[in-house]
């Protein structure tokens, strides 16, 4: 399968150092670059992308605001965004991924971990290991005012499992992980969560994280399990 891949910085040369190595992997396809976010949500729906490598600090349309249009649009559903950020502690990450984008690497990636995050995100899954993304979300939550995110009522909806599979999540541990300590299969484990994401509009499992925090279902500085 070829991931096409759209680039947005708004700085050329970091587009060029990406589109370098990107071009050369057999599956992995550049169908664009963008300077800005409006530009980023034009080109996401024109050229098709799968991936859209994004920038948070973007002149006139920021990546935020780029994300949650291309989030929220039902024709870019498939589109998946990976924040790329000079400072990974920033607390714009945590509404970039409130706005759904799928998880956040830092601009002095190595190679490897960029294209292993492409392909990782391309079919489906979180960008980062949920831990990663935990202690993000569990560092800013407690002070940063919250935006709102979809539909947290759907907590009530969650069978007794599902809760507590989303807890495992958001305490980091992986599908073998919570497999291991529920003693059910990793793919069982998936099956839960992804009804969990269902039932609350997590687009994948960085905003199941986000939800379980925000809603107060799991606590910065909860020990964990």
């Amino acid at each position: 399968m070829i991931i096409r891949v759209l680039l947005v910085d708004d700085q050329p040369l970091i587009r060029a150092g990406f589109r370098m190595f990107l071009a050369a992997e057999p599956d992995i396809e550049i169908v664009g670059e963008a300077g800005n976010g409006r530009e980023a949500v034009r080109l996401a729906r024109k050229c098709r992308a799968d991936v859209v490598l994004m920038d948070i600090r973007m002149p006139e349309f920021d990546g935020i605001d780029a994300t949650r249009e291309i989030a929220d649009s039902e024709d870019l559903a498939g589109v998946r965004i990976l924040v790329l950020t000079t400072f990974e502690n920033d607390e714009n990450v945590v509404r970039a991924l409130r706005a759904g984008a799928s998880g956040f690497l830092g601009k002095n990636v190595e190679p490897a971990e960029l294209l292993r995050a492409i392909r990782v995100v391309a079919a489906g899954e979180a960008l980062l290991s949920p831990a990663a993304t935990r202690g993000l979300v569990s560092q800013f939550l407690s002070h940063v005012q919250p935006d709102p995110l979809p539909a947290p009522e759907g907590l009530d909806r969650l069978t007794e499992r599902e809760r507590e599979v989303l807890v495992l999540v958001a305490h980091g541990l992986t599908n073998d992980e919570i497999g291991e300590r529920l003693f059910l299969s990793p793919l069982t484990v998936k099956t839960h969560a992804n009804r969990a994401m269902a039932k609350l509009g997590a687009r994948d499992r960085a905003q199941l994280v986000v939800i379980a925090y925000q809603s107060g279902l799991v606590r910065a500085g909860d020990p964990g399990p």
